[in-house]
Protein backbone atom coordinates (compact mmCIF):
# COMPACT_ATOMS: atom_id res chain seq x y z
CA UNK A 1 0.00 0.00 0.00
CA UNK A 2 1.18 3.37 -0.80
CA UNK A 3 2.10 5.51 2.05
CA UNK A 4 3.33 8.94 0.16
CA UNK A 5 2.28 10.39 -2.34
CA UNK A 6 6.12 11.63 -2.89
CA UNK A 7 9.27 10.63 -1.34
CA UNK A 8 11.95 12.94 -2.27
CA UNK A 9 16.19 11.41 -1.69
CA UNK A 10 18.25 14.38 -0.32
CA UNK A 11 17.41 17.43 1.46
CA UNK A 12 19.56 19.98 -0.33
CA UNK A 13 17.73 22.98 -1.29
CA UNK A 14 16.26 21.59 -4.21
CA UNK A 15 14.85 18.93 -2.46
CA UNK A 16 12.98 21.31 0.13
CA UNK A 17 12.34 23.39 -2.94
CA UNK A 18 10.55 20.21 -4.15
CA UNK A 19 8.86 19.64 -1.34
CA UNK A 20 7.38 22.36 -0.68
CA UNK A 21 5.66 22.61 -3.86
CA UNK A 22 4.42 19.51 -3.66
CA UNK A 23 3.11 19.24 -0.30
CA UNK A 24 1.44 22.97 -0.92
CA UNK A 25 -0.79 21.04 -3.71
CA UNK A 26 -1.98 18.93 -0.83
CA UNK A 27 0.08 16.04 -1.55
CA UNK A 28 1.89 13.67 1.47
CA UNK A 29 5.72 14.19 0.90
CA UNK A 30 8.75 12.17 2.83
CA UNK A 31 11.83 14.11 2.46
CA UNK A 32 15.07 11.76 3.38
CA UNK A 33 18.50 13.04 4.15
CA UNK A 34 21.55 10.70 4.37
CA UNK A 35 23.47 13.83 6.60
CA UNK A 36 22.69 14.67 10.09
CA UNK A 37 20.65 18.03 8.92
CA UNK A 38 18.82 19.62 5.74
CA UNK A 39 20.86 21.46 3.18
CA UNK A 40 23.52 19.76 1.39
CA UNK A 41 26.55 21.43 0.46
CA UNK A 42 24.79 24.37 2.24
CA UNK A 43 24.59 23.15 5.27
CA UNK A 44 26.91 24.38 8.33
CA UNK A 45 29.75 21.93 9.04
CA UNK A 46 31.73 22.33 12.44
CA UNK A 47 35.32 22.32 11.15
CA UNK A 48 36.51 23.18 14.61
CA UNK A 49 35.22 23.60 18.07
CA UNK A 50 32.78 26.62 17.80
CA UNK A 51 33.64 27.84 14.13
CA UNK A 52 31.04 26.36 11.23
CA UNK A 53 30.57 27.52 7.82
CA UNK A 54 29.21 25.72 4.54
CA UNK A 55 30.39 24.34 1.15
CA UNK A 56 28.47 26.65 -0.62
CA UNK A 57 29.86 30.14 1.52
CA UNK A 58 27.29 32.61 -0.62
CA UNK A 59 23.57 32.42 -2.15
CA UNK A 60 24.44 34.25 -5.30
CA UNK A 61 21.30 34.00 -7.49
CA UNK A 62 17.96 32.08 -5.19
CA UNK A 63 15.51 32.98 -7.61
CA UNK A 64 13.00 35.36 -6.12
CA UNK A 65 9.59 33.88 -7.90
CA UNK A 66 10.77 30.68 -5.29
CA UNK A 67 11.38 33.14 -2.33
CA UNK A 68 7.78 34.69 -3.13
CA UNK A 69 5.93 31.53 -3.47
CA UNK A 70 7.39 29.98 -0.67
CA UNK A 71 7.00 32.93 1.92
CA UNK A 72 10.73 32.91 2.88
CA UNK A 73 10.40 36.06 3.96
CA UNK A 74 8.18 35.02 7.02
CA UNK A 75 11.03 32.54 7.99
CA UNK A 76 13.84 34.90 8.04
CA UNK A 77 15.07 35.13 4.49
CA UNK A 78 15.79 38.43 3.13
CA UNK A 79 17.98 38.92 0.14
CA UNK A 80 17.47 43.03 -0.11
CA UNK A 81 21.23 43.30 0.66
CA UNK A 82 24.06 43.38 -2.04
CA UNK A 83 27.61 41.35 -1.46
CA UNK A 84 30.06 43.05 -3.17
CA UNK A 85 32.67 41.91 -5.67
CA UNK A 86 36.23 42.43 -4.72
CA UNK A 87 39.41 41.27 -7.26
CA UNK A 88 41.94 41.50 -5.34
CA UNK A 89 45.34 42.88 -6.51
CA UNK A 90 48.75 42.49 -5.77
CA UNK A 91 49.73 46.01 -5.75
CA UNK A 92 46.76 46.84 -3.35
CA UNK A 93 44.70 48.72 -6.15
CA UNK A 94 42.37 46.40 -5.78
CA UNK A 95 39.31 46.68 -7.46
CA UNK A 96 35.00 46.44 -6.10
CA UNK A 97 32.04 45.82 -8.45
CA UNK A 98 28.89 46.90 -5.57
CA UNK A 99 25.53 46.86 -6.99
CA UNK A 100 26.47 47.40 -10.50
CA UNK A 101 29.17 50.20 -9.51
CA UNK A 102 33.08 49.83 -10.18
CA UNK A 103 35.71 51.25 -8.33
CA UNK A 104 39.30 51.36 -8.39
CA UNK A 105 39.54 50.49 -12.04
CA UNK A 106 39.58 54.23 -14.01
CA UNK A 107 36.76 56.14 -15.89
CA UNK A 108 37.35 54.91 -19.22
CA UNK A 109 37.58 51.55 -17.75
CA UNK A 110 34.44 52.34 -16.10
CA UNK A 111 32.14 53.49 -19.03
CA UNK A 112 33.52 50.75 -20.82
CA UNK A 113 32.20 48.20 -18.39
CA UNK A 114 28.91 50.19 -18.11
CA UNK A 115 28.21 49.89 -21.90
CA UNK A 116 29.32 45.74 -21.47
CA UNK A 117 26.96 45.45 -18.21
CA UNK A 118 24.05 46.88 -20.01
CA UNK A 119 24.15 44.38 -22.67
CA UNK A 120 24.54 41.48 -20.31
CA UNK A 121 21.82 42.49 -18.00
CA UNK A 122 19.71 42.66 -21.54
CA UNK A 123 20.67 39.36 -22.12
CA UNK A 124 20.50 38.10 -19.34
CA UNK A 125 16.68 39.07 -18.78
CA UNK A 126 16.12 37.69 -22.01
CA UNK A 127 16.99 34.15 -20.72
CA UNK A 128 15.86 34.47 -17.17
CA UNK A 129 12.45 33.23 -17.60
CA UNK A 130 13.49 29.80 -18.89
CA UNK A 131 15.48 29.09 -15.86
CA UNK A 132 11.96 28.18 -14.08
CA UNK A 133 10.97 26.50 -17.01
CA UNK A 134 11.19 22.93 -18.46
CA UNK A 135 12.81 22.78 -21.19
CA UNK A 136 11.44 20.91 -24.17
CA UNK A 137 12.53 17.57 -25.56
CA UNK A 138 14.41 17.28 -28.13
CA UNK A 139 12.29 15.78 -31.29
CA UNK A 140 8.26 16.13 -31.69
CA UNK A 141 6.75 18.09 -28.63
CA UNK A 142 3.31 19.23 -27.50
CA UNK A 143 1.80 22.93 -28.21
CA UNK A 144 2.99 24.15 -24.62
CA UNK A 145 6.55 22.69 -25.90
CA UNK A 146 6.56 24.61 -29.28
CA UNK A 147 5.31 27.67 -27.11
CA UNK A 148 8.13 27.63 -24.87
CA UNK A 149 10.49 27.93 -28.24
CA UNK A 150 8.05 30.37 -29.51
CA UNK A 151 8.67 32.31 -26.44
CA UNK A 152 11.98 32.45 -26.41
CA UNK A 153 12.64 33.09 -29.90
CA UNK A 154 10.33 36.09 -28.89
CA UNK A 155 12.55 37.16 -25.81
CA UNK A 156 15.41 37.09 -28.41
CA UNK A 157 13.88 38.86 -31.22
CA UNK A 158 12.70 41.97 -28.90
CA UNK A 159 16.33 42.82 -28.06
CA UNK A 160 16.11 44.63 -31.18
CA UNK A 161 18.30 43.14 -34.27
CA UNK A 162 21.27 44.72 -33.17
CA UNK A 163 20.74 43.03 -29.87
CA UNK A 164 19.95 40.00 -30.98
CA UNK A 165 23.08 39.57 -33.42
CA UNK A 166 25.14 40.40 -30.69
CA UNK A 167 23.20 38.08 -28.37
CA UNK A 168 23.77 34.92 -30.96
CA UNK A 169 27.23 35.95 -31.56
CA UNK A 170 28.35 36.58 -28.06
CA UNK A 171 26.22 33.19 -26.73
CA UNK A 172 29.23 30.73 -26.77
CA UNK A 173 32.32 32.41 -26.88
CA UNK A 174 35.23 31.83 -24.87
CA UNK A 175 35.12 34.42 -21.74
CA UNK A 176 38.88 35.17 -23.27
CA UNK A 177 37.30 36.37 -25.99
CA UNK A 178 34.41 38.21 -24.46
CA UNK A 179 37.07 40.08 -21.88
CA UNK A 180 39.16 41.20 -24.47
CA UNK A 181 36.72 42.28 -26.82
CA UNK A 182 35.60 44.94 -24.02
CA UNK A 183 38.44 45.65 -21.41
CA UNK A 184 41.63 46.22 -21.46
CA UNK A 185 42.54 46.21 -17.52
CA UNK A 186 43.51 42.59 -16.94
CA UNK A 187 42.57 42.88 -13.10
CA UNK A 188 38.98 43.91 -14.54
CA UNK A 189 38.75 40.89 -17.10
CA UNK A 190 39.73 38.04 -14.25
CA UNK A 191 37.72 39.60 -12.22
CA UNK A 192 34.17 39.43 -14.65
CA UNK A 193 34.95 36.15 -15.93
CA UNK A 194 35.30 34.87 -12.66
CA UNK A 195 31.43 33.67 -12.10
CA UNK A 196 31.46 32.39 -15.52
CA UNK A 197 34.24 29.87 -14.27
CA UNK A 198 33.69 29.23 -10.58
CA UNK A 199 32.75 25.43 -10.12
CA UNK A 200 33.34 24.02 -13.46
CA UNK A 201 36.09 22.40 -15.46
CA UNK A 202 36.88 24.98 -17.87
CA UNK A 203 39.40 28.20 -18.22
CA UNK A 204 38.64 31.76 -20.06
CA UNK A 205 40.33 29.78 -23.43
CA UNK A 206 37.69 27.43 -23.35
CA UNK A 207 35.54 26.87 -26.02
CA UNK A 208 32.40 26.35 -23.92
CA UNK A 209 29.51 28.15 -22.06
CA UNK A 210 31.12 30.18 -19.97
CA UNK A 211 29.39 32.69 -21.08
CA UNK A 212 26.44 31.12 -20.72
CA UNK A 213 27.00 30.30 -17.08
CA UNK A 214 27.34 34.54 -16.31
CA UNK A 215 24.22 34.84 -17.78
CA UNK A 216 22.48 32.44 -15.68
CA UNK A 217 24.30 34.21 -12.46
CA UNK A 218 23.07 37.66 -13.71
CA UNK A 219 19.33 36.08 -14.17
CA UNK A 220 18.03 37.60 -10.88
CA UNK A 221 20.00 40.77 -10.88
CA UNK A 222 18.38 41.32 -14.46
CA UNK A 223 14.77 40.82 -12.62
CA UNK A 224 15.30 43.65 -10.59
CA UNK A 225 17.08 41.90 -7.25
CA UNK A 226 19.81 42.42 -5.80
CA UNK A 227 22.36 39.67 -4.99
CA UNK A 228 21.88 38.57 -1.64
CA UNK A 229 24.64 38.34 1.39
CA UNK A 230 26.43 35.46 2.05
CA UNK A 231 24.02 34.17 5.08
CA UNK A 232 23.34 30.87 3.41
CA UNK A 233 22.35 29.18 6.90
CA UNK A 234 18.92 31.72 6.95
CA UNK A 235 18.17 30.40 3.18
CA UNK A 236 18.47 26.70 4.19
CA UNK A 237 16.49 27.14 7.62
CA UNK A 238 13.67 29.32 5.83
CA UNK A 239 13.40 26.37 3.18
CA UNK A 240 13.27 23.85 5.99
CA UNK A 241 10.44 25.63 8.12
CA UNK A 242 8.51 26.48 4.78
CA UNK A 243 8.57 22.57 4.20
CA UNK A 244 7.19 22.09 7.82
CA UNK A 245 4.72 24.45 7.29
CA UNK A 246 3.35 22.97 4.14
CA UNK A 247 3.39 19.48 5.99
CA UNK A 248 6.56 17.84 4.49
CA UNK A 249 7.69 15.15 7.13
CA UNK A 250 11.86 15.18 7.09
CA UNK A 251 13.94 12.52 8.03
CA UNK A 252 17.37 13.18 8.99
CA UNK A 253 20.35 10.40 9.03
CA UNK A 254 18.46 8.26 6.98
CA UNK A 255 20.55 7.25 4.09
CA UNK A 256 18.61 5.49 1.31
CA UNK A 257 19.84 1.91 -0.29
CA UNK A 258 18.40 1.55 -3.29
CA UNK A 259 14.87 3.12 -5.19
CA UNK A 260 12.70 -0.12 -4.92
CA UNK A 261 11.63 -0.90 -8.47
CA UNK A 262 8.23 -3.12 -9.47
CA UNK A 263 8.64 -5.35 -12.45
CA UNK A 264 5.95 -6.00 -14.81
CA UNK A 265 5.66 -8.73 -17.71
CA UNK A 266 6.58 -7.53 -21.40
CA UNK A 267 2.56 -6.87 -22.40
CA UNK A 268 2.83 -4.30 -19.27
CA UNK A 269 4.80 -1.31 -19.17
CA UNK A 270 8.38 -1.74 -18.15
CA UNK A 271 9.62 -1.19 -14.88
CA UNK A 272 7.90 1.37 -12.26
CA UNK A 273 9.92 2.89 -9.07
CA UNK A 274 7.54 2.50 -6.53
CA UNK A 275 9.48 3.14 -3.50
CA UNK A 276 12.88 3.03 -1.79
CA UNK A 277 15.04 0.73 0.56
CA UNK A 278 16.84 2.06 3.65
CA UNK A 279 20.15 1.20 5.05
CA UNK A 280 17.97 0.34 8.15
CA UNK A 281 16.12 -2.70 5.85
CA UNK A 282 13.26 -0.02 5.97
CA UNK A 283 11.36 -0.06 2.92
CA UNK A 284 8.72 2.78 2.32
CA UNK A 285 6.60 3.44 -1.07
CA UNK A 286 5.21 5.99 -2.64
CA UNK A 287 3.47 7.11 -5.96
CA UNK A 288 6.49 9.08 -7.21
CA UNK A 289 10.02 9.24 -5.90
CA UNK A 290 12.29 11.77 -6.75
CA UNK A 291 16.26 12.11 -6.61
CA UNK A 292 17.48 15.15 -5.88
CA UNK A 293 21.13 13.44 -5.61
CA UNK A 294 23.43 13.34 -8.89
CA UNK A 295 22.77 11.44 -11.98
CA UNK A 296 25.47 8.79 -11.93
CA UNK A 297 24.65 8.60 -8.02
CA UNK A 298 20.79 8.25 -9.16
CA UNK A 299 20.42 5.81 -11.60
CA UNK A 300 24.20 3.50 -11.13
CA UNK A 301 24.15 3.40 -7.55
CA UNK A 302 20.05 3.90 -6.40
CA UNK A 303 18.51 1.81 -9.22
CA UNK A 304 20.44 -0.32 -11.09
CA UNK A 305 21.90 -0.82 -14.68
CA UNK A 306 19.89 -3.94 -15.09
CA UNK A 307 16.48 -1.26 -15.35
CA UNK A 308 18.37 1.09 -17.62
CA UNK A 309 18.49 0.78 -21.45
CA UNK A 310 22.62 0.64 -22.55
CA UNK A 311 22.44 3.63 -24.22
CA UNK A 312 21.30 5.22 -21.71
CA UNK A 313 23.65 3.87 -18.78
CA UNK A 314 26.29 4.58 -21.32
CA UNK A 315 25.33 8.52 -21.56
CA UNK A 316 25.22 8.72 -17.40
CA UNK A 317 28.27 6.91 -17.17
CA UNK A 318 30.20 8.90 -19.65
CA UNK A 319 28.67 12.52 -18.07
CA UNK A 320 31.59 14.64 -17.02
CA UNK A 321 31.18 14.97 -13.19
CA UNK A 322 34.55 15.37 -11.77
CA UNK A 323 34.86 18.24 -9.47
CA UNK A 324 37.60 21.04 -9.30
CA UNK A 325 37.15 23.14 -6.69
CA UNK A 326 38.75 22.57 -2.98
CA UNK A 327 37.57 24.07 0.38
CA UNK A 328 39.75 25.84 2.76
CA UNK A 329 38.38 26.76 5.92
CA UNK A 330 40.50 29.05 8.80
CA UNK A 331 39.36 29.69 12.02
CA UNK A 332 40.90 32.73 13.17
CA UNK A 333 41.64 34.66 16.02
CA UNK A 334 40.39 38.25 14.77
CA UNK A 335 39.31 39.46 11.58
CA UNK A 336 42.13 39.31 8.98
CA UNK A 337 43.27 42.56 7.68
CA UNK A 338 43.93 42.68 3.88
CA UNK A 339 45.79 45.78 2.86
CA UNK A 340 44.57 48.52 0.82
CA UNK A 341 40.92 47.04 2.01
CA UNK A 342 39.15 48.80 4.66
CA UNK A 343 37.39 45.54 6.00
CA UNK A 344 37.19 42.63 3.84
CA UNK A 345 33.06 42.73 3.62
CA UNK A 346 32.76 40.68 -0.13
CA UNK A 347 33.44 37.93 -2.45
CA UNK A 348 37.03 38.66 -2.45
CA UNK A 349 38.85 36.91 -5.79
CA UNK A 350 43.04 36.31 -6.06
CA UNK A 351 43.33 36.06 -9.64
CA UNK A 352 45.18 39.41 -11.06
CA UNK A 353 44.56 38.24 -14.58
CA UNK A 354 43.32 35.52 -16.47
CA UNK A 355 46.16 34.00 -17.68
CA UNK A 356 46.74 33.10 -13.54
CA UNK A 357 43.04 31.66 -14.19
CA UNK A 358 44.51 29.93 -17.50
CA UNK A 359 47.88 28.76 -15.88
CA UNK A 360 46.59 27.03 -12.88
CA UNK A 361 43.45 24.87 -14.75
CA UNK A 362 46.67 23.86 -17.32
CA UNK A 363 47.95 22.30 -14.05
CA UNK A 364 44.52 20.97 -13.52
CA UNK A 365 43.96 18.92 -16.71
CA UNK A 366 47.36 16.57 -16.19
CA UNK A 367 46.15 16.16 -12.31
CA UNK A 368 48.14 18.46 -10.23
CA UNK A 369 47.59 21.60 -8.13
CA UNK A 370 48.79 24.96 -9.16
CA UNK A 371 51.71 26.38 -7.17
CA UNK A 372 50.00 29.74 -7.51
CA UNK A 373 46.40 28.88 -6.95
CA UNK A 374 43.64 30.84 -7.77
CA UNK A 375 40.34 31.25 -5.36
CA UNK A 376 37.42 32.79 -4.21
CA UNK A 377 37.14 33.94 -0.28
CA UNK A 378 34.87 34.87 2.07
CA UNK A 379 34.50 36.18 5.78
CA UNK A 380 31.15 34.62 6.95
CA UNK A 381 31.49 35.23 10.38
CA UNK A 382 30.69 38.87 9.23
CA UNK A 383 27.15 38.34 7.82
CA UNK A 384 26.37 35.17 10.84
CA UNK A 385 28.45 36.21 14.23
CA UNK A 386 26.93 32.68 15.49
CA UNK A 387 29.46 30.59 12.54
CA UNK A 388 32.45 31.50 15.23
CA UNK A 389 32.84 32.74 18.79
CA UNK A 390 32.77 36.14 19.82
CA UNK A 391 35.74 38.41 18.87
CA UNK A 392 36.63 35.73 16.43
CA UNK A 393 36.47 34.64 12.54
CA UNK A 394 36.01 31.92 9.95
CA UNK A 395 37.31 32.57 6.42
CA UNK A 396 35.92 30.29 3.53
CA UNK A 397 38.05 29.60 0.01
CA UNK A 398 36.87 28.13 -3.37
CA UNK A 399 39.82 27.05 -4.16
CA UNK A 400 39.88 26.85 -8.31
CA UNK A 401 41.21 23.70 -10.07
CA UNK A 402 41.89 21.07 -7.10
CA UNK A 403 41.96 17.88 -9.26
CA UNK A 404 39.39 15.15 -8.19
CA UNK A 405 42.37 13.13 -9.94
CA UNK A 406 45.50 13.86 -8.42
CA UNK A 407 48.74 12.30 -10.17
CA UNK A 408 49.80 10.34 -7.27
CA UNK A 409 46.62 10.23 -5.27
CA UNK A 410 45.37 12.19 -2.72
CA UNK A 411 47.30 11.74 0.56
CA UNK A 412 47.39 13.75 3.86
CA UNK A 413 50.70 15.02 2.66
CA UNK A 414 48.94 15.82 -0.49
CA UNK A 415 46.23 17.53 1.12
CA UNK A 416 48.64 19.65 3.31
CA UNK A 417 50.97 20.66 0.24
CA UNK A 418 48.12 22.55 -1.15
CA UNK A 419 46.55 23.73 2.10
CA UNK A 420 49.78 25.65 2.45
CA UNK A 421 50.34 27.05 -0.81
CA UNK A 422 46.55 28.27 -0.33
CA UNK A 423 47.66 30.07 2.62
CA UNK A 424 50.46 31.40 1.25
CA UNK A 425 48.45 32.97 -1.37
CA UNK A 426 46.43 34.39 0.77
CA UNK A 427 49.20 35.95 3.23
CA UNK A 428 50.20 38.41 0.16
CA UNK A 429 46.97 40.21 0.30
CA UNK A 430 46.79 39.50 4.37
CA UNK A 431 50.12 39.45 6.19
CA UNK A 432 49.46 38.86 9.52
CA UNK A 433 46.83 35.65 8.82
CA UNK A 434 49.11 32.97 9.34
CA UNK A 435 49.23 34.41 12.90
CA UNK A 436 45.48 34.60 13.56
CA UNK A 437 44.60 30.65 12.37
CA UNK A 438 43.96 28.61 14.89
CA UNK A 439 42.77 25.62 13.17
CA UNK A 440 43.09 25.23 8.86
CA UNK A 441 41.13 22.63 6.89
CA UNK A 442 41.01 22.01 3.35
CA UNK A 443 38.80 19.46 1.77
CA UNK A 444 39.48 17.87 -1.76
CA UNK A 445 36.89 17.44 -4.54
CA UNK A 446 37.53 13.49 -2.89
CA UNK A 447 36.45 14.78 0.12
CA UNK A 448 33.92 16.27 -0.77
CA UNK A 449 32.15 13.12 -2.36
CA UNK A 450 32.72 11.06 0.90
CA UNK A 451 31.26 13.05 2.83
CA UNK A 452 28.39 14.73 0.96
CA UNK A 453 27.26 11.45 -1.19
CA UNK A 454 28.05 13.77 -4.08
CA UNK A 455 29.53 11.95 -7.20
CA UNK A 456 33.17 13.35 -7.99
CA UNK A 457 32.55 15.97 -5.58
CA UNK A 458 31.42 18.34 -7.99
CA UNK A 459 28.97 20.88 -6.89
CA UNK A 460 26.94 20.82 -10.15
CA UNK A 461 26.47 17.39 -9.74
CA UNK A 462 27.52 17.72 -13.83
CA UNK A 463 29.82 19.67 -16.04
CA UNK A 464 28.07 23.15 -16.72
CA UNK A 465 28.48 22.90 -20.29
CA UNK A 466 27.16 22.96 -23.02
CA UNK A 467 26.47 19.40 -24.33
CA UNK A 468 25.44 19.13 -20.92
CA UNK A 469 22.58 21.98 -20.55
CA UNK A 470 19.24 22.50 -21.13
CA UNK A 471 17.19 20.19 -23.00
CA UNK A 472 20.52 17.42 -22.42
CA UNK A 473 20.90 17.84 -18.71
CA UNK A 474 21.91 15.42 -17.90
CA UNK A 475 20.90 13.58 -20.98
CA UNK A 476 17.57 13.28 -23.16
CA UNK A 477 15.27 10.87 -22.14
CA UNK A 478 15.52 12.61 -18.70
CA UNK A 479 16.21 16.20 -19.30
CA UNK A 480 12.49 17.13 -18.46
CA UNK A 481 12.98 15.76 -14.75
CA UNK A 482 10.75 12.57 -15.82
CA UNK A 483 13.19 9.33 -16.39
CA UNK A 484 13.18 6.36 -18.04
CA UNK A 485 11.52 4.47 -15.14
CA UNK A 486 8.30 4.93 -14.68
CA UNK A 487 7.57 7.31 -11.75
CA UNK A 488 11.14 7.94 -11.18
CA UNK A 489 12.03 12.00 -11.16
CA UNK A 490 14.99 14.01 -10.99
CA UNK A 491 15.74 17.44 -8.79
CA UNK A 492 18.82 18.48 -8.29
CA UNK A 493 21.42 20.33 -10.02
CA UNK A 494 21.89 17.88 -12.57
CA UNK A 495 18.77 18.46 -13.88
CA UNK A 496 18.24 22.16 -16.17
CA UNK A 497 19.18 24.82 -15.02
CA UNK A 498 21.75 23.18 -13.12
CA UNK A 499 23.70 24.39 -9.50
CA UNK A 500 24.36 27.19 -7.49
CA UNK A 501 21.59 28.08 -5.13
CA UNK A 502 19.09 28.82 -7.10
CA UNK A 503 15.88 26.55 -6.39
CA UNK A 504 14.85 26.00 -9.84
CA UNK A 505 15.23 23.02 -10.36
CA UNK A 506 13.14 21.93 -7.68
CA UNK A 507 10.71 24.03 -8.62
CA UNK A 508 10.52 22.26 -11.92
CA UNK A 509 10.52 19.03 -10.94
CA UNK A 510 8.04 19.49 -8.82
CA UNK A 511 5.81 21.29 -11.90
CA UNK A 512 6.27 18.57 -13.97
CA UNK A 513 5.02 15.72 -11.11
CA UNK A 514 2.25 17.46 -10.26
CA UNK A 515 0.92 18.31 -14.21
Amino acid sequence: MTSYNSIIIGAGHNGLVCASYLAKKGQKVLLLEASSSTGGLAANREFHPGFQTAIAHSIGHFSVKIAKDLNLSSYGFKDDVSMPLIGLDPDHNHLQLDNGVLQGAGDDQNRKYQKYQSSMQKFAQALAPFWTKTIPRIGPGSLKDMLTFAQLGLNVKRLGKQDMLEFLRVFSLPARDLMDENFDDERLKALLSWDGLIGARMAPRSPNSAVLAMLYRQSESANGSPLPTGKVSALIEALEKSAIATGVEIRCATPVKKILIAETSESEQGPIANGVLLANGEKIYAEHIISATDPKRTFIDLVGVKYLDIGFTNRIRRLRSDGYVGKLHLALKGLPEFTGLEQPHGRMIIASDMDDIEFAYDDSKYGECSNKPVMEIVIPSLQDGSLAPEGQHVLSAHVMYVPYKLKGGWTDQARQQICEKSIDTLATFAPGIREQILHAEFLTPQDLEQQYNVTGGHWHHAEFAIDQMLMMRPTYEAAQYKTPIDGLYLCGAGSHPGGDLVGAAGHNAAHEILK
